[in-house]
């Protein structure tokens, strides 16, 4: 049985959020909160518990994991990024966009996507992982939450709890957030492209006129 808190919408509590950030050290799978849908998380260096996320996921090899971020600065560490590529980072942090950018040799090989050597990253905008994120002091590898065979991702806290509560160590309920996820842009390629509309606006980034495959 997974652990529940339940978190103030406002101003998430500190010593639960100190909680959640420990279960994440110690080799925990979390589900919690963000900007655009529920994700599932655990440490950037811990291969069990990634595993255990690909096993919920029913994830390949191929699929792209994403490292939630504390800034552009941190992003610098895990991912190659020219001139053209900061501009659209910028424009788009924080916010609800994962961009797929050349991991550089910081990345755990097994975050990336097996052939093509990219990582998906993202800052986001929501109270809950931005301070789950300056407790850890390092990124989170993450994933969005949506099951096998589930048209869209989970949204009450309640129900990831009672569909997952032996998969999971903790359950992060900061309210429903939605159920649109992430905006992806691929910028591992030039020009770039859009690999899936989601919550972000793309006129924001600009490529409003791009559509994906």
């Amino acid at each position: 049985m997974s652990l529940y808190f339940e978190l103030h919408r406002v101003n998430p509590e500190q010593r639960l959020i100190r909680r959640a950030a420990e279960v994440i050290r110690t080799g925990g799978v979390i589900a919690y909160p963000t900007d655009s849908c529920y994700a599932l998380g655990c440490h950037i260096g811990d291969k069990d518990a990634l595993e255990r996320v690909r096993r919920i996921r029913q994830a390949d090899r191929h699929h792209h994991f994403t490292l939630m971020c504390r800034d552009l600065t941190e992003i610098g560490r895990f991912a190659r990024i020219d001139t053209w590529q900061f501009r659209l980072l910028k424009a788009g942090t924080p916010g609800p966009y994962t961009f797929l950018l050349p991991a550089t040799r910081e990345t755990p090989r097994r975050l990336q996507h097996d052939r093509r050597r990219t990582i998906g990253i993202r800052v986001p905008d929501h109270v809950v992982p931005r301070q789950l994120l300056a407790e850890l002091g390092e990124p989170i590898m993450t994933s969005t939450l949506i099951l096998p065979g589930d048209d869209a991702p989970l949204n009450e806290g309640r129900e990831i709890a009672e569909r997952l509560s032996n998969a999971l160590d903790l359950v992060l309920d900061g309210g429903p957030c939605g159920l649109e996820p992430t905006t992806v842009v691929d910028l591992a390629v030039q020009p770039p492209a859009v690999l899936r509309v989601g919550k972000g606006d793309l006129g924001r980034l600009g490529l409003a006129s791009i559509s994906g495959p």
